[in-house]
C-alpha cells in the first residue's frame, strides 16, 4: 500500500499508477530531495520537534541512500510514485519508526517546490558558464580577424559594410543581455518553500529560516500558498531559456547564409558539419541547422509550461507534475546547443577575399554620399533624394557607382564635388562611423578589448 493509502479500501488502478508515476523523470532530483531532506530533519531535531538520535540516524541513512544511487545500486520503483516516496520508503524500509519522522512538518507539495529551485538553481550556473564560453568563442574570432569587412544586410539585402567582428560582437551583446536574464531569474528563484506544507504552513514551531540558510537559500516564502501552487520561476527560466535559443537561431541562420556557395564569406570545421547520404560533395552546416531547430523546440517546452499553468486554481494541483519534463527538456537542450557552438564557432574560417568583394560594392556606400551632401549643408531628405536620383540613373545606364563621372553624377546631384567620387571605399565607410556602437575598427577594437576583458 502507498504510505498515504490508509484511508483507500482498495489498490490503486494499474492504469492510474501508470499515469501517476513520475520516478521516470524526477529522479535526477534525488541530490536535491535528499539536501532538502538533510535542511529539513536538522531543523526538526534543533526544534526539539523528532529526537536528535532519530535525526541523526536519518541523515546518516540519506547519506548512503545519496551514494547508492550515484553508483547505480538504488531500484527506483514505479509503484512508489517519485523521488521523494522511493527516498522516504527506502529510509522507513531501513530505520522503522525514526525514519518514518522525515516527513514531519512537510508536504511532497513544498518538497518538490524546493527541489526543482535548487534543481534549477544549480543549472543556471552550468548555464552561465556554457553561455560565457560561447561569447569567448565568439570574441576569439573576432579579435582574430579584425579587419575583415563583409556587407552588412536589411531585409536580407545588402545595405552597409561593417566590419564582420562587428557582426559577432552583436551577438555577444544579445548573448550578454541573456546572461543578465539568467541572473535576475536566479535571484527570485531562490526562496525557500520548506515550511509550506500541503498549503496552509504547519502547527509545529518550524525554524524556515534556518533550513533556507541551510540550503542556500536567500528568504523564505511569505505565503504558503503561493509557496507550493506556482511555477512561475520555471516559466520565467524557460521564458530566459527561449531567448537564448532564439539568438542561437538568428546566429544559426547567419552562418548558414555565410556558408552558402552564395556567399562563401566562411567555412566551419569538417567536426562539425555532416556529408550527404546521395552526394558525396556535400559538407552542410548541420550543428547551425540544429540548433535552429532545436530553438523551436525550447519554445515548445516554454509554451507547454504556460498552458499547464494558466487554469489550475489554488493550490497544488496534480496537474503541476507535468511541469519537470518540459523544464528538464529545455535546460538538457540549451545546454547541449551551447556547449557545442562554442567550438563550432572557433572553427570558422572567413573567405576575407569574398567578404571584400562583396562588401566594395558601391551601392553599399550609396549613404555615405547622402550623409556628404548633408555635412555640405543638404536637408537630409534633399540629400537622400538626389542619391536616389543617381541609383536610378546608373540602373538605368547599367553604370555603377564609382564608374560615373562628376559630370554624369551632376545630372542627378547638381552640388556633388569631385570628392564625391572617392567615398565608394568600403574601408573608408566603416572607418567613418567612428561613434560609440559604430563599426568603425577603433570601435570595434575598443568592444573587443571591453568583452576579453569582461569574459576573462
Amino acid at each position: 500500500m502507498a504510505l498515504w493509502g490508509a484511508r483507500f479500501s482498495s489498490d490503486t488502478n494499474e492504469l492510474l499508477a501508470k499515469l501517476s508515476e513520475s520516478i521516470s523523470f524526477d529522479q535526477r532530483l534525488y541530490a536535491q530531495d535528499i539536501a532538502g531532506s538533510i535542511a529539513h530533519v536538522k531543523m526538526l531535531a534543533k526544534q526539539s520537534i523528532i529526537p536528535k538520535e532519530d535525526a541523526k540516524q536519518i541523515i546518516a541513512e540519506l547519506g548512503t541512500i545519496k551514494a547508492e544511487i550515484e553508483a547505480g545500486d538504488f531500484e527506483f520503483k514505479e509503484s512508489l510514485e517519485d523521488i521523494h516516496m522511493n527516498i522516504e520508503s527506502r529510509l522507513i524500509e531501513r530505520l522503522g519508526d525514526a525514519g518514518a519522522r522525515v516527513h514531519t512538518g512537510r508536504s511532497r507539495n513544498d518538497q518538490i517546490a524546493t527541489d526543482i529551485r535548487l534543481y534549477l538553481r544549480d543549472e543556471i550556473s552550468e548555464i552561465k558558464i556554457l553561455l560565457s564560453a560561447l561569447q569567448k568563442s565568439l570574441v576569439t574570432v573576432a579579435d582574430a580577424d579584425d579587419q575583415a569587412i563583409l556587407p552588412g544586410f536589411t531585409h536580407l539585402q545588402h545595405a552597409q559594410p561593417v566590419l564582420f567582428a562587428h557582426h559577432l560582437l552583436a551577438y555577444v551583446e544579445m548573448f550578454s543581455r541573456d546572461m543578465g536574464r539568467l541572473e535576475d531569474c536566479a535571484k527570485r528563484m531562490n526562496v525557500s518553500p520548506l515550511g509550506a506544507g500541503a498549503m496552509a504552513g504547519s502547527t509545529f514551531p518550524m525554524d524556515r529560516e534556518f533550513v533556507a540558510k541551510e540550503l542556500g537559500f536567500d528568504s523564505v516564502s511569505q505565503n504558503s500558498m503561493d509557496a507550493v501552487s506556482d511555477r512561475d520561476f520555471a516559466v520565467e527560466l524557460l521564458s530566459a531559456l527561449s531567448l537564448i535559443m532564439l539568438h542561437i537561431s538568428r546566429l544559426s541562420e547567419d552562418i548558414i547564409f555565410w556558408k552558402s556557395q552564395e556567399a562563401s564569406f566562411i567555412d566551419l570545421g569538417d567536426a562539425f558539419c555532416t556529408g550527404s547520404s546521395i552526394m558525396p560533395q556535400k559538407k552542410n552546416p548541420d550543428t547551425a541547422e540544429l540548433g535552429r531547430g532545436k530553438a523551436a523546440r525550447v519554445f515548445a517546452d516554454l509554451n507547454a509550461l504556460l498552458i499547464l499553468m494558466k487554469g489550475l486554481p489554488m493550490c497544488y494541483n496534480r496537474d503541476m507534475q507535468e511541469d519537470k519534463e518540459p523544464v528538464f527538456d529545455a535546460v538538457d537542450t540549451t545546454k547541449l546547443v551551447l556547449a557545442t557552438f562554442a567550438p563550432m564557432i572557433e572553427s570558422i574560417e572567413i573567405n576575407q577575399a569574398n567578404m571584400a568583394t562583396a562588401s566594395s560594392e558601391p551601392a553599399l556606400m550609396a549613404t555615405d554620399l547622402a550623409e556628404w551632401l548633408v555635412k555640405d549643408g543638404m536637408p537630409f531628405r534633399t540629400a537622400h533624394h538626389r542619391v536616389g536620383s543617381l541609383v536610378a540613373w546608373c540602373n538605368e545606364n547599367s553604370l555603377a557607382l564609382d564608374a560615373v563621372s562628376l559630370e554624369q553624377m551632376q545630372i542627378s546631384i547638381p552640388e556633388a564635388k569631385a570628392e564625391c567620387l572617392d567615398l565608394f571605399s568600403a574601408e573608408n565607410s566603416v572607418k567613418l562611423r567612428d561613434i560609440t556602437g559604430g563599426t568603425a575598427p577603433k570601435q570595434v577594437r575598443k568592444q573587443i578589448d571591453y568583452w576579453k576583458k569582461q569574459l576573462k
